[in-house]
């Protein structure tokens, strides 16, 4: 790893600092524990320190491995796209060979060849689910890649948002509690709006409409029937971020990249590959 490191920093305060930080051990439970190899698990260097060792990969793909097709990466998470079963296949036993050479093993769980043509499968990257769908109005009789936030994305934020208009925020004005909430949906919402979420983003504004009618109900034990509950257009009008709207495909909102959202159906295969062990 630090001989990586060494190609582009010569510095060695920060040379030593790195090294200190893989040495550092992990905390678990309030107790140390000592690495032997590898980065610090959900330390806020190890993407970055990734990054660096698996830009090898990248090395050897583009110089390889590309006639196989192309290798999409973000830290230690990548998807090698592929046209047919046969090239995939290649692909996954040829990145397993560059694992071996960097010390790392491929997850068994997270890494697996995906059909999908058609329709047959789906993967997820990067926190959205990925899949061919039909586009009824515009051609029933092809396929088109879509996105959407995955299962475990949405799940995150309608956690958030019930702890943020739970019975314990009570004590709160409405107002205080919508400035709150606001941030939380507009992250999410500008991380997921490139693609197709519109159905992911209407469930989620339905969600936060009832939850905040909720938190009206609980607070000082109010019942429906003494106060009108809270309608969408006044929450919005105190400032509440609604994500219906905000979805643009990705020509849209990155003018010089294609949109994924309407790739033609060319039977592609898809690998999922991250890696269990952390650099060594």
């Amino acid at each position: 790893m630090l001989d990586l490191v060494k190609e582009r920093i010569s510095d060695r305060r920060v040379l030593k600092l790195i090294r200190q930080w893989l040495e550092a051990g992990v905390m678990e439970d309030g107790t140390v524990r000592q690495t032997l190899a590898g980065t610090p698990q959900g330390g806020v260097i190890s993407p970055l320190l990734a990054n660096i060792y698996l830009n090898k990969l990248d090395r050897i793909w583009a110089a390889r491995c590309s006639q196989l097709g192309v290798l999409v990466r973000y830290a230690d998470d990548f998807v090698a796209m592929c046209r047919t079963e046969s090239q995939a296949r290649e692909a996954l036993r040829r990145i397993g060979l560059v694992m071996d050479r960097l010390g790392l093993t491929l997850h068994p769980a997270k890494t697996r060849l995906v059909d999908l043509r058609r329709g047959k499968e789906s993967f997820v990257f990067l926190g959205c689910t990925i899949r061919k769908k039909r586009s009824i109005q515009r051609a029933p009789d092809r396929h088109f890649m879509q996105r959407w936030p995955n299962p475990k994305a949405t799940k995150k934020l309608r956690d958030r948002v019930r702890e943020l208009t739970s019975k314990r925020q009570s004590g709160k004005d409405v107002k205080q509690i919508v400035a709150e909430l606001t941030p939380v949906l507009r992250g999410w919402g500008n991380y997921f709006r490139t693609g197709n979420a519109d159905r992911e983003f209407n469930k989620m504004d339905s969600l936060v409409v009832k939850s905040l009618r909720r938190w009206q109900y609980r607070r000082g034990g109010q019942r429906p029937t003494k106060r009108a509950p809270f309608t969408g257009d006044q929450l919005y009008g105190m400032g509440l971020h609604k994500l219906m709207g905000t979805v643009e495909y990705p020509s849209q909102a990155t003018p010089r990249r294609s949109s994924l959202s309407r790739v033609p159906e060319n039977g592609t295969h898809g690998l999922k590959g991250d890696f269990r062990n952390g650099p060594a």
